[in-house]
């Protein structure tokens, strides 16, 4: 029975990367978002007879499909860059998260009746954003400025800052007691513990890479890094999801420094890159599949009040916190405070975090139908509507003029 069902799933996901194939090449055709012809595409697929199934769980999502996109992402962050635009990074994952959160939180709580355990956990899993098709849209038009490290390094933290937060919401939702100094040491234990798994398994791969010079293993290599920071810190009770990005940081910015051959480096590269793509595909059509699949009819008002708590919670963090910058050399100018307000897109992690809710918590179904409602909202209206936005304030490059 067991083999039957591997079959099955190996069937499924071989027709759904055929039609994820087929989707990218018309979508780069159509010069449309990749995210966004996946989610229609899955959400086709569930009107056709035989149709592929594949169960979208916790599971799957958290500790199969989301470290390669971790990994990756910050894979590819330049550090120095990085640590440039810090100080504005660090505020909008931190304090910009927070006050996200309890904007949602608070206007689930008051509008939707929602208790306020049920409303807390809404408001912090779907603060951390995901803006895949503006990246994509980014990587795609070979823009480099300022605006894609800002938007694509604070989708990365923030994830973690939320990961972390949702556990210390899950606790508090759970009756446990929760003193502030508790919920301090616990917060401290899951970034500091997440982060040192992180960086401990990212050079002890990178250890045994400069070993060897055969790219095969060290690909091998970063894969182990990516998955086994990801399974040390969950084996730890602490982050996971700041581990991966931990290790992805330390590899991808300690291989500058030569450890990984000429021949590897590019290896490793595309190998992240078709993993990335590889998950991104599975997750968007899986979205699609149960976006389909939830009954979004009688729970349309509910869905509109969280859409535009969720929109305008992200605008009331955006503008303050950059605000805080105005008058120093991090000034976020107004045109970038808008494309970070709008391409704050919702995505996987929210909905991992949505379905690792305990089955016995008041309004489990209600959060789950209103994080799909918000990542519906994010691919197909914030990801239309993204790379016009890009265009209209100068951020996307023009077409290289023709050879005479």
């Amino acid at each position: 029975m067991l083999k039957a069902a591997m079959e099955l799933h190996f069937e499924t996901i071989t027709l759904l990367l055929l039609i994820a194939a087929v989707v990218a090449m018309l979508t780069r055709r159509l010069r449309l978002p990749y995210s966004v012809g996946l989610v229609a595409a899955g959400i086709a697929l569930t009107f056709l007879p035989h149709a592929p199934h594949l169960e979208l769980t916790h599971d799957l999502l958290f500790t199969a499909l989301l470290p390669p996109l971790l990994f990756e992402a910050a894979l590819d962050l330049d550090w120095p860059r990085l640590r440039r635009n810090a100080p504005v990074i660090l505020t909008l994952v931190t304090v910009g998260v927070v006050i996200a959160a309890a904007l949602t939180a608070s206007g689930v709580h008051g509008l939707l009746g929602w208790p306020w355990a049920s409303a807390i956990l809404f408001g912090v899993l779907i603060a951390a954003t995901d803006p895949v098709s503006v990246v994509a849209t980014f990587k795609e038009a070979k823009a480099t400025g300022r605006l894609p490290l800002l938007i694509e390094s604070e989708s990365l933290l923030n994830d973690g800052t939320a990961a972390v937060l949702f556990t210390v919401a899950l606790t508090f939702a759970a009756g446990q007691a929760m003193t502030p100094w508790g919920a301090t040491v616990l917060l401290v234990k899951a970034v500091g513990g997440g982060l040192l798994c992180g960086v401990v398994v990212g050079l002890g791969a990178l250890a045994l890479v400069g070993r060897t010079e055969d790219h095969l293993v060290e690909i091998t290599l970063t894969t182990i890094a990516a998955y086994g920071s990801f399974f040390l810190a969950d084996a730890l009770g602490v982050s996971g999801v700041l581990a991966t990005i931990a290790a992805g940081l330390t590899v991808g910015n300690v291989r500058a420094l030569g450890v990984i051959s000429p021949k590897g480096r590019e290896a490793v590269e595309a190998f992240w890159e078709y993993a990335a793509f590889l998950s991104n595909s599975l997750i968007f059509l899986l979205i699609g599949m149960h976006e389909a699949e939830r009954n979004f009819g009688a729970a349309w008002g509910a869905a509109v009040v969280g859409i535009l708590l969720v929109t305008v919670s992200r605008a009331a963090t955006v503008y303050p916190c950059c605000l805080l910058f105005a008058g120093s050399h991090w000034r976020v100018s107004l045109k970038h405070q808008h494309a970070l307000v709008w391409g704050g897109l919702r995505g996987a992690l929210a909905l991992a975090l949505a379905l690792s809710l305990p089955e016995d918590l008041p309004c489990r179904e209600p959060i789950i139908t209103l994080s799909f409602a918000v990542v519906a909202f994010s691919v197909f209206v914030q990801g239309l509507t993204m790379r016009p936005l890009l265009g209209r304030i100068g951020e996307l490059p023009g077409p290289e003029p023709t050879q005479k």
